[in-house]
């Protein structure tokens, strides 16, 4: 039914939001420097996890759009604020372990829990209000109510740009996993590395 909806999109309106969402997934963000940090810390495989785990966090934000609890939300600036600093203190906590983690031990890498991962990237999504209100402005540019129930091309829309971040945030996981092994090999402070940018990602939270 939604993707009947879609179906009666013009193409080229189509293809101008896939190419809108993709320039915007490419941008880096805090997504991107999640799962960079989280494959530098334990490599390729844990950086793409991290990736597929911000891209659960994004169904929510999808969902919540669709129904409105999006704008209700947004409505509330100290919700807003509360949901922000809840946030920075997980990518804080995030930073702290990295920290005194120590040193990267190979076996380490490949014990990690795929799930603890995949949970800690959708953690950290669900707590950045940043994508309720993107998504608010974003999606219903590209609407009309002739192509059908506006909540379902919300929703489709939306789970179109899921999948477009999803895939783009975890090339960069990967990506920043082989960075990290180069790294290790040199100088054995990737721990640190990602800790520093875990804290960064909460500054930059709480700065905007």
């Amino acid at each position: 039914m939604i993707w009947d909806t879609i179906a009666n999109f013009p193409a080229q309106q189509l293809l101008a939001f896939m190419a809108g969402a993709l320039v915007l997934n490419l941008a880096p963000g805090q997504d991107v420097f999640f799962a960079s940090a989280c494959g530098i810390q334990n490599g390729p495989r844990a950086g793409a996890l991290a990736g597929l785990g911000v891209g659960m966090g994004v169904i929510f934000h999808v969902v919540m759009a669709t129904v409105g609890l999006g704008a209700l939300v947004a409505a509330h600036p100290e919700a807003l604020v509360a949901i922000k600093f809840v946030g920075a203190g997980y990518l804080l906590w995030l930073a702290y372990k990295s920290w005194t983690a120590g040193e990267i031990d190979p076996s380490a890498r490949a014990a990690s829990s795929p799930w603890n991962i995949i949970r800690r990237g959708a953690l950290s999504n669900l707590l950045n209000p940043k994508p309720v209100l993107f998504l608010l402005a974003f999606l219903p540019q590209f609407t009309r109510p002739e192509f059908g129930p506006i909540w379902q091309q919300i929703l489709g829309l939306g789970l179109m740009f899921m999948a477009s971040g999803t895939l783009v945030t975890m090339g960069y996981g990967i990506v920043g996993g082989y960075a990290g092994q180069v790294i290790g090999k040199r100088l054995g402070i990737v721990n640190r590395i990602a800790a520093v940018m875990f804290a960064g990602l909460a500054l930059r939270l709480v700065s905007k």
